[in-house]
């Protein structure tokens, strides 16, 4: 979500990234834009649709109340190519200076999450369906709001004889704290008049239902939304109502989708972030490293390092945060990014040094993502694993998840455990029920979308011992110590909703999120995971 659609103000951290990804393209001042005539032309359109949707009335300001300033936000848009597709100009209000309880009560921003995109993209390839996308132009305009809010009026756009008045909002802007909630309040009403059903499980996922078992799937993500289904008509209807409604931009086919580029052919679906991939290493001076076939050394095991070379916290943190975001379709450095992200708060040189491998493995990846295959079937598999003690500082284990369907990943993660366990047996106990938790929330977004999972959902366990306990309620001494809220896995084994089943450690595709292995070992288990190069579909 960008900054203005958030509430805040931009930030050190990001400005600076602003300026390593965009110095002398987008002005940050008012002052600067006026004077280039595609900013001004960016400014008319937003003031005319503003104008044109009722959002504000120019007013005295009542005794008693404040307004808020606004300010002008400049963004030149890119396609996946990386060629200029527009200039946009936003007006934001200075969300920061409000007061909670008195120009605002709920925040709520109606987001997807990646999970569910990934599921909604994996059915859509196994089912050749077709994904499109729909942009809405000036979303959170359309939010009605109930409190009392009053704005400045814009630089540039003062009604000369009326200077000492301001703007009362009708409708949300962006910026104010409570503009995504008005805006998905109005969305979600929207959809619920044209016949869809809300996902009780993922409040961003509306289905409607059709004669003859026909389905449309409509996925929110702010301000953009994709859908896919079996009818074109039904296609089609959407389209029109959705236009009809509100102002919107129909893409077509997804090509370009929170920046994830998207390929759909004959043979399956492709996403991938190669774009993103080499802005990050353009703005870390990474473009022109060597590559290295893996993302961090084998057996690496980091700590503190409390005696290293400190190094610049803010810089390191714009590192971690710029690598989890590819992770979104990389889940081949799910478990680099997620190691390096333990130490932001008092990051050394070794840190770095990790890090920066990270970069040298994308530099010779940044075509890799996912490909999600027709006809892959749509049985969820799952693989659960856990590196025990793996932590050199407190010895904490590290879990590690991966979901399958079809051909490639639709979920995945790597995270310390809460909890520092006694045995081998209870650390691996605790990641199973992790996963069981995620494989049940999968499981029941899958009946939403009408993709009933027959029988139990496997998940793959190279744990003999951990398996014997989830169907055998016996304490022994390696078990004893295992909290009792974890043993709902053993209602689940037993209710046949999940199965854990034995798989070689070489076969345990979750190993890859868990610690750092050999380079033969890593490539065998980045294959299974679904991710490839782009060139595989030439």
């Amino acid at each position: 979500m960008n900054d203005y659609e958030s509430g805040g103000e931009l930030s050190d951290e990001d400005t600076t990234a602003h300026f390593a990804l965009f110095t002398g393209s987008d002005p940050i001042m008012f002052t600067e834009a006026v004077k280039e005539e595609k900013w001004k032309k960016a400014m008319d359109a937003e003031i005319e649709a503003i104008e044109k949707n009722k959002t504000w009335e120019l007013t005295d300001l009542p005794k008693g109340q404040k307004t808020i300033g606004v300010k002008w936000v400049y963004k030149t848009k890119l396609n996946e190519k990386g060629e200029i597709d527009k200039f946009k100009a936003k007006l934001v209000v200075k969300g920061y200076k409000q007061e909670h309880g008195v120009d605002y009560e709920e925040v709520f921003a109606p987001v997807a999450r990646q999970d569910t995109i990934r599921l909604v993209v994996s059915l859509a390839a196994q089912n050749s369906w077709p994904v499109f996308q729909l942009d809405v132009k000036s979303a959170f305009l359309n939010g009605e709001l109930v409190e009392q809010v009053y704005i400045e009026q814009p630089p540039g756009y003062v009604v000369k004889g009326s200077e000492h008045k301001v703007y009362k909002l009708k409708k949300a802007l962006y910026g104010l704290k409570q503009a995504p909630r008005a805006w998905y309040s109005c969305i979600e009403d929207h959809f619920e008049k044209a016949g869809f059903i809300k996902c009780p499980y993922e409040h961003t996922l509306f289905i409607k239902s059709g004669e003859g078992g026909k389905i449309l799937i409509v996925c929110l993500y702010v301000d953009d939304l994709i859908f896919t289904g079996t009818d074109e008509a039904m296609f089609s209807d959407f389209k029109n109502v959705m236009m009809a409604d509100f102002d919107m931009t129909d893409l077509g086919k997804m090509k370009y989708f929170l920046g994830i580029e998207v390929v759909q052919t004959t043979s399956g679906l492709f996403i991938g972030q190669k774009k993103y991939a080499k802005e990050v290493l353009k703005r870390f001076h990474m473009e022109n490293c060597n590559p290295v076939g893996t993302p961090t050394e084998p057996g690496l095991k980091l700590s503190s390092d409390l005696d290293g070379e400190r190094i610049d916290s803010t810089y390191f943190k714009q590192i971690v945060g710029s690598l989890m975001y590819l992770t979104t379709t990389r889940p081949d450095i799910m478990y680099a990014v997620c190691l390096i992200s333990r130490y932001m708060e008092s990051p050394t040189e070794l840190h770095l040094k990790v890090a920066k491998r990270v970069f040298r493995y994308l530099k010779g990846t940044t075509d890799f993502g996912i490909f999600y295959m027709k006809n892959g079937g749509s049985v969820l598999t799952g693989f659960t694993d856990n590196d025990y003690a793996g932590d050199l500082d407190d010895r904490r284990s590290t879990s590690g998840h991966v979901f399958m369907m079809g051909s490639a990943a639709v979920s995945w993660a790597s995270k310390k455990q809460k909890i520092v366990t006694l045995s081998t047996t209870e650390a691996e106990f605790i990641a199973a029920a992790t996963s069981a938790c995620q494989a049940i929330w999968l499981r029941r977004l899958l009946e939403e979308l009408h993709f009933y999972q027959d029988g139990p959902t496997v998940i793959h366990c190279d744990n003999s011992s951990t398996i014997k306990l989830s169907k055998n309620p016996v304490l022994h001494g390696r078990s004893k110590h295992i909290d009792v809220r974890y043993h709902f896995l053993r209602d689940l084994v037993t209710d046949r909703t999940i199965d854990l089943v034995y798989c070689r450690s070489e076969d345990q595709v979750a190993d890859i999120m868990t610690k750092s292995l050999k380079r033969e070992a890593f490539a065998k288990l980045r294959g299974l995971l679904g991710v490839c190069s782009r060139s595989v579909l030439n």
